[in-house]
């Protein structure tokens, strides 16, 4: 991890500053945390720690709860952003190779001065 996104991970902020940084109640960051819409760290006295990438989080939240998107559909955005990282791309099929095999041959073929791309010359 690079030492930036190590900074913004680490979770040294209590709720206290987090509402002033981010003008949220504690029962909004609370039920944002049940709801989970975010994860903080917990001491071993089980008091929440939040990282500067929680708030990033809770501020997104609050901007979307104020475009009128609700809990659920917030959801589904985190969702299909988490989705994007962890899809895997499709495995290509043999048709799939031999068609962008002949795409790419036919291509080359228009700009090159024979008129076949293997001619033979016997």
């Amino acid at each position: 991890m690079k030492e930036k996104e190590f900074r913004r991970s680490l979770a040294i902020f209590p709720i206290g500053s987090v509402m002033k940084l981010t003008d949220l109640t504690a029962r909004q960051i609370r039920y944002y945390e049940d709801q989970e819409l975010l994860t903080p760290e917990r001491t071993d006295s089980n008091r929440r720690l939040y990282s500067l990438n929680d708030m990033d989080r809770l501020l997104e939240i609050k901007d979307f709860i104020a475009e009128g998107l609700n809990i659920a559909a917030i959801k589904r955005e985190y969702a299909q952003r988490e989705q994007q990282f962890v899809q895997p791309k499709p495995s290509l099929t043999d048709d799939d190779v031999r068609r962008i095999l002949r795409d790419e041959l036919q291509s080359q073929s228009r700009f090159s001065t024979s008129s076949t791309p293997f001619s033979h010359r016997g």
